[in-house]
């Protein structure tokens, strides 16, 4: 048999779930500059972690299997980058710029300059929050992996940055919000979908209530 192990640190793509963090970010974002959203509440900002797009851990676990023997791997950029970085890199792709004022559980981002002629914010406009309840009672403040033997052995190297990354999940997620910017021109109301139940525990639910009383 030929058995691998990876270990993967985050790795994202416009299709990552929209609980998780990076995902909350850029879908935050995206109706913030469509205004469609007035603010994001956030936990930890200084939380740094390993961040890489799906992509080319995809192409990594393909590599691991071609390799001449069965090994254990980690797959991860090596860069670390915290939580508000993030979220700035996601801001300036919709051409706005952020000042973060205040300290921990008072700290909040307000509009500097907004240079994109589709995306115009009120300039001083608070766009982000935080909220305690996000705070994790064991917060790792730092993940990174080092994907050097990755590099050595198999020559994987990561074709995406984190700009890179950011781009893809905003144009993605842009173009998603743009949807409902349309259909509420047209006089439909849009559903909020930042639900915190997974797809398969409502599923469930439905297939409940529908087995006991229909």
């Amino acid at each position: 048999m030929f058995a691998c192990n990876g270990i993967l640190f985050n790795h994202e793509s416009p299709r990552r779930g929209e609980t998780f963090v990076t995902r909350k970010i850029t879908r935050a974002v995206s109706k913030i500059a469509l205004g469609l959203q007035d603010k994001l509440y956030l936990g930890n900002l200084e939380a740094k972690r390993d961040w890489g797009h799906a992509k080319d851990y995809v192409r990594m676990m393909w590599m691991i299997l071609q390799a001449d023997k069965a090994e254990d791997w980690v797959i991860a950029t090596g860069v670390t980058t915290t939580v508000r970085d993030f979220v700035r890199l996601a801001f300036s792709e919709v051409g706005i710029e952020l000042e973060f004022k205040g300290e921990g559980v008072d700290e909040k981002a307000y509009v500097t300059a907004c240079n994109h002629k589709d995306f115009q914010i009120k300039i001083g406009k608070e766009v982000l929050s935080i909220d305690p309840t996000y705070f994790r009672p064991t917060e790792v403040d730092l993940l990174i992996g080092d994907p050097t033997k990755a590099k050595e052995k198999l020559g994987w190297i990561p074709e995406h940055d984190l700009a890179s990354l950011i781009k893809d999940m905003m144009q993605g997620d842009v173009s998603l919000m743009k949807k409902d910017v349309t259909l509420i021109k047209a006089g439909h109301n849009i559903i909020n979908t930042n639900c915190k139940w997974p797809p398969m525990v409502i599923c469930t639910i439905v297939f409940f209530f529908a087995n006991k009383y229909l």
